[in-house]
């Protein structure tokens, strides 16, 4: 083991992610094929923490210093009760910021929701903004105008800064890259 490694591990861990379930509604190319990730082959419900298993780990967490708690998952917006977890989350001594990544689709349906419970910050993946183009990178699963009305949706429930993520690749999507920037540049998302 080398000693940068060895600095690195001795250095306290302050951030955490936390997959709240491992399906997602889109099967993006780079993420979750179709071709390797069937619907059938992906976990269920049995074998998913529990609210209280995941609150036992983000507390244990917490009291060795962790101070931010990301949600991930899959796709945590298909976690059924999710605002629940998010109110148990943001009530833990120690956590300083909740924040959740989403791709979006559903989004409009719960970011007040979301944020009534405490959730603090979001990002949401967004690769393009070609409606064509966001269906075939989804996987043939999403629809670009379900996700501008998501950030619509979150902007109004009091969501100030949205953080977007987009993945660029070469000869699907490079081009696209100044559109999204144009379109959230003076918004005061990231």
């Amino acid at each position: 083991v080398s000693v940068p490694t060895l600095d690195r591990l001795q250095r306290p861990l302050r951030d955490l992610r936390i997959s709240v379930i491992e399906t997602c509604n889109f099967r993006c190319p780079y993420c979750m094929p179709e071709d390797r990730y069937p619907q059938d082959e992906i976990g269920d419900r049995a074998g998913r923490l529990d609210f209280d298993e995941i609150e036992r780990i983000a507390r244990a967490f917490a009291q060795t210093g962790v101070r931010k708690l990301r949600l991930t998952g899959g796709e945590p917006l298909l976690r059924r009760g999710l605002p629940e977890l998010v109110a148990r989350l943001v009530r833990i001594a120690g956590i300083e910021d909740l924040a959740l990544t989403t791709n979006g689709s559903l989004l409009a349906r719960h970011a007040r929701a979301l944020r009534e419970a405490g959730l603090q910050r979001l990002t949401i993946s967004l690769d393009t903004l070609d409606p064509e183009r966001f269906h075939q990178l989804s996987g043939g699963r999403g629809e670009l105008r379900d996700v501008l009305d998501g950030i619509v949706a979150a902007e109004q429930a009091g969501f100030g800064s949205i953080k977007f993520n987009c993945v660029v690749q070469r000869g699907e999507n490079e081009d696209d890259v100044l559109a999204l920037v144009d379109q959230f540049h003076g918004t005061g998302h990231v």
